[in-house]
């Protein structure tokens, strides 16, 4: 069989590492892919926000099977375009992509069929943002959360402790200062607490499977400080979160989705990304995303026994509920090096040096590198994903600082207590 699999990032590597594992795979290209992916699959251009330029890639591969990997593709309707042509694609359609693309529309769908979620309000100016916050019995407390409602690649989030920041950070979404261009809506939210988790399930538009729970680590700081990346950093872990709480999110949230969107004549077929905040309230919903979260992905592989393959066909073929998900026991992780700078401004091109040093149970997922003649350089913002599973939390982080040791590129981050959390609840134990 010959995969084509769009995206040049950690989760395409991770997903092309997991996919390489099936005998049934013959061939697998990626577009555009990377520095490391070129060295597990065949590279070719393709720009992500061009739809046109994707279509010639697969009419120039002809592929048994297509896989998208980032929301760009998504959100310019390749999987319509695809499924048009009689192609088998896995991905959902543009219009149930909305869920990550829109986040009023998710908010709006997740009131409409009674989904656990924050307050919220959906704004087209400033003025407006100021005066539902300064409303008596808003709802909304001092601390308040501003979200673009396009896609932001991660960033798109501030949280404010004023209802002054707040106002001023929908301004600058409004005016194009925060991300480089202009939000046409913003959503404020009432601030949540509580641990935050990832929650995913396999889809086929009718049927939602569990596939697996992370925890991502968005800020850029130690201690989840400072601004909000791509991610920093991000495990998986057989006691995330219980057993009952797993099938409560699949029923309640995911199956809810899926039954919605299909009543709505949108069915969901594809990966549903839950960002999943536990309160003292309960679990509610932050946000959707509709594909393979980054860096969850290249944590959660590393646990995936079933065949990447086999769930992704089922999900294709509408039968995701004949497919048993097993994981490897234990825990996984991945911690991200990222270029100095990130995620503000950055400079690529500089060699990473010791990829050859890192064997065994480590992995090393390119997220942001390129091929300079005989070396490989940084090319982006995030770098690698340095990932490893263990029997315990602690034997996989050790296994990926280790790893991290041994690596360099110039001006290279990485945070040191990604799972700190988790890890500091052990040593209560």
């Amino acid at each position: 069989m010959k995969i084509l699999v769009f995206g040049g990032g950690g989760r395409e590597h991770a997903l092309i590492w997991a996919l390489r594992k099936s005998s049934r795979v013959s061939e697998i290209v990626c577009a555009p892919g990377n520095g490391g992916i070129a060295a597990v699959a065949r590279c070719v251009p393709a720009e992500m926000n061009n739809l046109a330029s994707m279509l010639q890639v697969v009419e120039a591969e002809v592929p048994d099977l297509v896989i998208v990997g980032p929301e760009v593709p998504l959100a310019e309707g390749i999987v319509d375009a695809l499924v048009d042509r009689g192609i088998r694609v896995f991905g959902p359609t543009k219009k149930a992509a909305q869920l990550e693309t829109s986040k009023g529309f998710a908010k709006d769908f997740m009131q409409r069929w009674e989904i656990p979620t924050a307050a919220y309000a959906v704004c087209t100016t400033k003025e407006q943002v100021e005066q539902i916050l300064a409303a008596e019995g808003s709802g909304f407390g001092a601390s308040v959360v501003v979200k673009a409602d396009g896609l932001a690649a991660g960033k798109g989030v501030v949280m404010c402790d004023s209802h002054g920041e707040a106002v001023s950070a929908a301004a600058e979404m409004f005016s194009g200062g925060l991300l480089g261009e202009r939000a046409e809506s913003v959503v404020i939210e009432e601030t949540l607490t509580g641990p935050e988790i990832s929650f995913f399930a396999i889809c086929d538009g009718r049927k939602a499977v569990t596939l697996a729970t992370a925890q991502d680590h968005k800020r850029i700081g130690e201690g989840d400080t400072g601004p909000n990346t791509g991610g920093m950093g991000a495990y998986s872990t057989d006691d995330l979160i219980t057993s009952e709480m797993s099938a409560w999110l699949l029923e309640h949230v995911a199956q809810r989705v899926v039954d919605g969107m299909a009543k709505e004549g949108s069915p969901f077929s594809g990966v549903l990304f839950c960002g999943i905040m536990l309160t003292p309230d309960g679990p509610k919903v932050l946000e959707f995303n509709t594909r393979f979260g980054d860096p969850e992905t290249e944590a959660m592989m590393l646990r995936l026994e079933t065949e990447l393959l086999d769930i992704i066909e089922a999900a294709v073929d509408g039968r995701i509920d004949q497919i048993a998900v097993r994981l490897r026991p234990g825990a996984s992780a991945c911690v991200i090096a990222a270029s100095g700078g990130y995620p503000g401004k950055i400079v690529s091109g500089y060699a990473i040096h010791g990829l050859d040093l890192v064997r065994g149970e480590v992995h090393v997922f390119h997220a942001g590198t390129a091929k300079s003649e005989e070396e490989i350089v940084t090319a982006g913002g995030r770098v690698l994903g340095v990932s490893a599973a263990g029997n315990d939390l602690r034997e996989a982080l050790g296994r990926c600082y280790a790893a991290l040791e041994v690596l360099q590129f110039e001006g290279m981050q990485f945070r040191r207590d990604i799972g700190w959390r988790a890890l500091k609840d052990l040593s209560r134990s």
